[in-house]
């Protein structure tokens, strides 16, 4: 019993950020949250229920899906998130064939951090919009004045609960800036309570089944560029916690493998793609739950709860000001840790290769660059990604890059 009530509490610690994904990106939140559940479970049958973690809706690809349910609608999308599987699969064969080092080889911090800036910047007028209670083509949702209060008092909220808390409430930010803003739009009397009402208290989610689309797919695979990494920071993170090299046992590649899988399955029902969640990393820490059994648990819960329509409904009726506030720093947040891995890191920008990679790579992601030839094109995140891969390995090393990136200095930005 105890493992049970251990594992509702990890879920509530991740809960915040699960929904918050689905919610940005036009998604259903029961879905997600079955998505969540289900990866981790599969996660821990690949990874054989060593490693104590849960795996839940990456922020990485908020922006690549809010860009692919308008292109290519959900059901296209999913074909291409299912391809970002696909990829960690395939990333998890090279490095049990080839070791961990092919990967700082392939994706130093020239090339990580600018790539993961583009992703938190590249939405930076999403979340304006957002917290100004209108749509990106300026229509107005939401009264101005209300709109701003709701959102600041959001972002406030998220900040002081990020500084100031103490033990279990600091890991608990995104769930506090969501309940104090929901309470003013309350207030404001801006929440539309009529999709509760029709809600049934059980049903299923809404499911929705990938359809191929090799533009999603060429879209999305480059975007796993982040989250591969920030999986690598995760493991030596849960590592330390607990004592135990995960890297070795059951190794970076069955870990790397299961979010994969994950990620597929999730894709394959309409949910977000998985990734490990360093909020629960958190929570494991402070409690000393470092038995695996009790992530079944907080899966188990996530599942029981995806078919509870009542509780989707209420997530829906969550007023966009809400959202956009927290966005401001969300967003803001994934650049900055962009910038910290080339200061960590000590990338040279005074050198010209370096500069050259950094440089492109920005004003291609923020600027909207597009290739594209008859229906097929790459833009945003997916090709800034693959420019920046491009000119690392084809521009000299002896400018002076060194693309090794220590592992303690992956475990600080994890």
């Amino acid at each position: 019993m105890t493992n049970v009530l251990m594992g509702a509490q990890m879920l509530f610690v991740a809960f915040g950020a699960l929904v918050l994904v689905p919610l940005l990106t036009g998604l259903d939140p029961n879905v997600a949250l079955f998505g969540a559940g289900v990866g981790t479970l599969i996660f821990q049958l690949v990874t054989k229920r060593s490693v104590p973690i849960f795996l839940a809706s990456s922020f990485a690809f908020i922006a690549p899906i809010m860009y692919g349910v308008q292109t290519w609608g959900i059901a296209g999308t999913m074909s291409g998130l299912m391809a970002a599987g696909v990829m960690y699969i395939i990333l998890g064969a090279v490095i049990k064939a080839k070791g961990v080092e092919i990967i700082h080889k392939l994706l130093p911090p020239v090339v990580v951090g600018p790539v993961i800036m583009v992703i938190g910047l590249g939405l930076a007028p999403v979340a304006v919009n957002m917290a100004l209670g209108r749509t990106g083509d300026g229509t107005q949702l939401v009264d101005a004045d209300a709109a701003l209060w709701i959102s600041s008092l959001s972002l406030l909220s998220v900040i002081g609960i990020s500084v100031f808390a103490k033990g279990f409430m600091k890991l608990l930010p995104i769930f506090g800036g969501i309940f104090v803003g929901y309470a003013v739009s309350l207030m404001f009397g801006v929440v539309d309570f009529s999709p509760v009402t029709e809600a049934a208290w059980i049903s299923l989610p809404n499911f929705v089944a990938p359809e191929f689309n090799i533009n999603a797919i060429l879209f999305m695979i480059p975007v796993a560029i982040a989250p591969a990494v920030e999986h690598v920071g995760d493991m030596l993170a849960i590592s330390n916690v607990t004592g135990k090299d995960y890297l070795k046992k059951p190794g970076l590649h069955r870990t790397i493998m299961g979010d994969g899988i994950a990620t597929m399955a999730a894709s394959m029902v309409g949910a977000p793609p998985n990734t490990t969640y360093s909020e629960v990393t958190g929570a494991v820490m402070l409690t000393k739950a470092y038995n695996p059994v009790i992530m079944t648990w907080a899966a188990v819960t996530a599942i029981v709860l995806a078919l509870v329509g009542k509780l989707g409904a209420i997530l829906q009726t969550i007023p966009m000001p809400v959202m956009g506030g927290i966005m401001i720093l969300l967003f803001g947040s994934i650049a900055t840790v962009g910038l910290n891995t080339l200061i960590k890191n000590n990338v040279d920008l005074h050198k010209s290769r370096n500069l050259a990679i950094v440089a492109v790579t920005l004003v291609f992601g923020i600027g909207g660059m597009a290739f594209g030839i008859g229906e097929f094109s790459l833009q945003g995140v997916s090709l800034c990604g693959i420019v920046a891969i491009i000119l690392n390995l084809v521009l000299p090393h002896d400018l002076g890059e060194n693309h090794v990136v220590d592992n303690a200095q992956i475990e600080d930005e994890a």
